[in-house]
């Protein structure tokens, strides 16, 4: 028989034990809830979780827009290459791209003295610190860390790696160091040229068969300017970054917030800098998408690439090769027929442009290095360089004399020296006696020109040897009416800069004297055939401009695409004075060229094209440390054709060519400049018959 005792102790140990199951259900129940509750409830955001990936986006460059002359001829195109570039993904660390630089730096040559000089000291320390990192760790001891940051600790550590661990590297590692320099520029997900415009057909290969063992590098073609015509309109045309340079530091804000990126390539003078925003094109826009490790796992181009609209400029390239040869030939027997003792000749400047449209046909310069015996084109000296241009101006004194009222048509002065007291004398090239207006300009008589001047600043009664008064606003009178016709302001050209010339600033009654025939203030060649264009237009002063039509791409390489924009003539303004005055003033031009006593009518009097201009001399001193050193001239030369109906006017200028030397050149290279124009025209005519 059982004791009380005992059936009480088996009725208690499954009690227990439910409790003990009832707490283990309890537990598990809460599990399976919270199971529940993470699958149900927040599942799918925790499976996005996993599955995140983001979008980002790389740009890729395109061919620039080409230029053409006026007639169709390529000037400026785009020479396809090959380009080795790197695309780094997210996340990825600098051992990493020493690896990939590494392994690229056995199928690319990087010896080339612009990739090896640009090797720093630094670029040779964090190579050293990647390669000997443990090292380079004790370089720094537990206590100096704890005051410092990581990138406090990494220059430190540089800072600590003695000279002769850096020293002595073999060509092969430095040409690693370059290919990782070039790759640190790279920022996330944009294409960084490694190497663009010496790779050679060899090395595009190998690194298009190696591409799957280097990561992040790609084997593609970039495009360089060529240039048909070589050196001809070169400057004008202007030129572009280079890769390594990217956009300029200084303008990093203007072109950022345009869509460029730092490494891309711009203009940065001439028309490809005044027409970047045309010539650039539409990037290709590629969407890549990455894991949330930044390996990317898809692409897909959202924005199609369109490389840039082609500009079609006004020049005449077969006009601007003649023009360049008729200053190179003229210049070269100029200088073989100075005397060697003076030979000062340089430079010669000419601008050819259409007096109605405003578009320069040609504008050329050539510089003479005298110790070299060599010419280099200098065209854009004509936008930039300013110089006393003498007598040529003489058209716009006369009309600022007509338009003030101080003299009238047939006004005669007696031609002899003027002497201001306590002033040097001035006079015309030689005494012409009574002259008229038409005269004045037929012979260039420079008294005319300091009558006018003289009436213009109250001076009526001049006395020889006499102290003359002068209001001093005359300086600024003639000024603004020299600026009516271009003189002295900016002419407003489609060029990234252009001088408007200096402007004396000693008013006393010689200088007075000296603007009105062209001895004081200073002009640039555009200027100059701004001014004359202006005369042979009636009066009405247009702005020169090279672009004539932008143009759309067309998918093919050849040919021109649709208009997209042209130049239209865009009239800056009218010159105050009447039609009379200028028809008087354009009939005395005719006159220096066609009449028997004009200054070049001995050179375009014969000449089927009628032209009519104006010839100039500015004879001034040249000091040095406040002694005389010599004595010089500036020649210019400004005209336009045919005079009942002009179609082409020019300026040409050439300084300092020493004291009665080369007097003829201005006229020789005038006359070669109509002669070349009307020679294409004539044959033009003959093709279209």
């Amino acid at each position: 028989m059982v004791s009380k005792k005992k059936r009480q102790k088996k009725s208690q140990l499954p009690f227990r034990l439910n409790i003990l199951f009832l707490i283990v259900f309890l537990l598990f129940s809460a599990l399976v809830l919270q199971l529940g509750v993470v699958q149900i409830l927040n599942g799918e955001a925790f499976q996005a979780e996993i599955d995140r990936t983001t979008n980002d986006y790389s740009e890729t460059p395109v061919p620039r827009g080409k230029m053409f002359d006026r007639n169709g001829e390529l000037i400026v195109g785009n020479d396809a290459g090959y380009s080795i570039t790197y695309t780094p993904e997210k996340g990825i660390q600098a051992g990493e791209r020493l690896d990939v630089a590494e392994r690229l730096a056995e199928y690319v040559d990087m010896d080339s003295e612009e990739h090896l000089d640009g090797i720093t000291e630094r670029n040779r320390q964090e190579y050293w610190y990647l390669n000997n990192t443990d090292e380079a760790e004790n370089l720094l001891s537990d206590q100096e860390k704890e005051d410092m940051d990581n990138g406090e600790q990494y220059n430190e550590i540089l800072d600590r790696i003695d000279e002769d661990k850096i020293d002595d590297y073999s060509k092969q590692e430095l040409e690693v160091m370059a290919i990782k320099k070039e790759m640190d520029k790279a920022m996330t997900l944009t294409p960084q040229v490694i190497k663009n415009e010496d790779v050679t057909p060899e090395e595009f290969a190998r690194v298009s068969a190696h591409l799957g063992e280097l990561p992040g590098v790609n084997a593609t073609t970039d495009w360089n300017r060529e240039y048909p015509y070589d050196e001809t309109f070169r400057d004008f045309a202007g030129s572009i970054t280079s890769e390594s340079q990217g956009i300029p530091a200084d303008q990093e804000d203007y072109y950022l917030t345009r869509g460029y990126s730092r490494n891309d390539r711009v203009g940065n003078s001439g028309l490809e800098e005044q027409y970047e925003g045309v010539l650039r094109g539409r990037k290709e826009k590629i969407q890549y998408t990455t894991d949330k490790n930044g390996a990317i796992v898809d692409s897909d181009i959202v924005v199609e690439g369109q490389r840039g609209k082609d500009l079609v400029l006004t020049v005449d390239m077969e006009l601007q090769k003649k023009v360049d040869e008729v200053i190179h030939d003229e210049m070269q027997s100029a200088i073989q027929n100075q005397p060697h003792e003076n030979r000062n000749l340089e430079n010669a400047m000419a601008v050819v442009m259409d007096p109605t449209t405003g578009e320069i046909l040609a504008a050329s310069g050539q510089r003479y290095d005298h110790e070299k015996g060599e010419f280099t084109k200098t065209g854009t000296s004509t936008i930039y360089n300013a110089n006393a241009p003498g007598s040529s101006v003489k058209g716009a004194t006369m009309l600022a004399g007509y338009q003030s009222g101080v003299i009238e048509f047939g006004q005669q002065f007696y031609d002899t020296p003027i002497k201001i007291k306590d002033t040097p004398e001035k006079s015309s090239w030689k005494n012409l006696q009574w002259v008229n207006d038409l005269e004045a300009l037929e012979q260039s008589s420079n008294v005319y020109m300091f009558y006018i001047a003289m009436r213009m600043a109250g001076e009526y009664n001049y006395e020889p040897n006499k102290s003359i008064n002068i209001d001093y606003a005359a300086f600024d009178e003639i000024r603004n009416y020299f600026g009516q016709f271009g003189l002295g302001v900016s002419t407003g050209v489609d060029f990234p800069y252009e001088s408007t010339g200096y402007k004396g600033s000693n008013p006393d009654a010689g200088n007075l004297l000296d603007l009105a025939i062209g001895q004081y203030d200073t002009y640039t060649t555009l200027q100059l055939a701004q001014y004359v264009s202006t005369i042979a237009n009636d009066g009405y002063r247009v702005r020169p401009h090279f672009m004539k039509e932008i143009r759309n791409p067309v998918p093919h390489e050849e040919g021109l695409g649709p208009v997209y924009k042209s130049h239209n003539t865009e009239v800056m303004n009218r010159i105050q004075m009447s039609d009379s005055e200028i028809d008087r003033v354009q009939e005395g031009f005719h006159r220096v060229f066609q009449a028997p006593e004009g200054t070049a009518s001995s050179h375009f009097g014969d000449k089927p094209y009628d032209a009519a201009g104006k010839t100039g001399t500015a004879e001034y001193d040249v000091y040095e440390d406040g002694q005389l050193k010599a004595s010089t001239e500036n020649l210019a030369h400004i005209g336009y054709a045919p005079y009942d109906d002009p179609e082409v006017a020019y300026a040409l200028i050439v300084p300092h060519v020493g004291k009665g030397d080369n007097s003829e050149i201005n006229h020789e290279i005038g006359k070669g400049i109509l002669d070349a124009y009307f020679e294409l025209e004539n044959e033009d005519e003959g093709e279209e018959d």
